[in-house]
């Protein structure tokens, strides 16, 4: 297989990387493409050097798969020249994840999609993905009717830069200097921003759109009704979610336990509760913190998952190997 990733040099190509080494994918070609401020130089696969090069119409060639890590502006304007060249397109950015041509996949939870795939498939939110994994195994018991979150998500979700950030803005704050934010709204240092994206015009950020919009499709339930609140949290890696959810039946905390304990790449936590620091540099969500909700005749719980890899980098690798595994 010769497997290309665009955008290799960001925190997610970079991620994926490291992912397609701990799982051993056998890659015949490995393909880093950046813009042309990174060509020429170099990044280790396996021990091996690579040689960037620029992401140019052509530079697809002879390729089977290309993971995205880019922008959307810069997805939508390379995807055709992606296809042209007969690989498939495994994107990151949120260009085409509600496109009805295009399936949106989690391998653990609608990994059959990706077969239905016309040259690309959608890795979706970071947030989402984790959000999903946590209650897909609850929607099996029971189709989910409503979904109440709070996303509080770390800095990392925003690049390296947003990392920068905020060790920066906390060492201006301990100097006694005032912070300059540049990559945030406001100051994030020992703060929460209740903002993440840009306004859809109702009051509601295009990120708080994607968990309902993304979420009907990958669970198949276009009837679920959703609303969401992303927060920024001055927390360096690994998204949580607050969650509340009603279903069309009522489950109970125990039946909701076994689904999530039975559940591939969840791990069920009962002693304690997932905190970001748990869950960070691995691939597994942590959720726990199950409980009557009164309110919405439901259930609440809590959940935790590293956004760099299984919320992007991990599952578009998972992704690949879905199609290798089931050609």
């Amino acid at each position: 297989m010769k497997v290309g990733i665009l955008g290799a040099t960001g925190a997610v190509g970079r991620q994926m990387i490291e992912c397609l080494e701990e799982r051993n994918i056998a890659c015949d070609e490995l393909r880093l493409l950046a813009s042309s401020r990174s060509a020429g130089k170099t990044m280790e696969f396996n021990g091996q050097p690579i040689t960037i090069q620029e992401a140019t119409p052509d530079a697809f060639n002879g390729l089977d798969v290309v993971l995205g890590a880019v922008e959307a502006d810069h997805s939508k304007e390379l995807a055709p020249s992606i296809q042209k060249a007969g690989a498939v397109y495994i994107d990151n950015s949120s260009s085409f994840r509600m496109d009805p041509n295009v399936p949106l996949v989690v391998p653990e939870i609608n990994g059959a999609d990706a077969l239905n795939h016309h040259g690309i498939i959608a890795n979706p939110n970071c947030s989402t993905i984790i959000t999903m994994m946590a209650i897909a195994p609850i929607h099996r018991v029971s189709p989910i009717k409503t979904l109440i979150t709070s996303t509080y998500q770390a800095v990392s979700g925003a690049g390296i830069n947003g990392m920068r950030e905020l060790e920066e803005e906390v060492k201006a704050l301990a100097e006694g200097r005032t912070p300059e934010p540049k990559v945030f709204p406001a100051v994030i240092a020992y703060n929460c921003i209740p903002w993440i994206g840009s306004d859809t015009g109702n009051g509601v950020t295009t990120e708080e759109a994607k968990m309902g919009n993304e979420g009907r499709k990958i669970l198949h339930n276009p009837d679920m009704k959703v609303t969401c609140t992303c927060v920024r949290v001055p927390v360096f890696r690994s998204h949580s979610i607050s969650v509340s959810l009603a279903c069309e039946e009522a489950v109970t905390i125990d039946q909701a336990k076994e689904a999530i304990r039975n559940a591939e790449g969840v791990k069920l936590v009962e002693d304690g509760y997932p905190m970001p620091l748990d869950t960070s540099n691995q691939d597994i969500v942590f959720a726990g913190r199950i409980r009557k909700d009164e309110a919405i005749n439901g259930l609440d719980l809590w959940c935790c998952g590293d956004q760099i890899r299984k919320g992007a980098a991990t599952n578009a690798v998972e992704i690949l190997e879905y199609l290798r595994d089931h050609a």
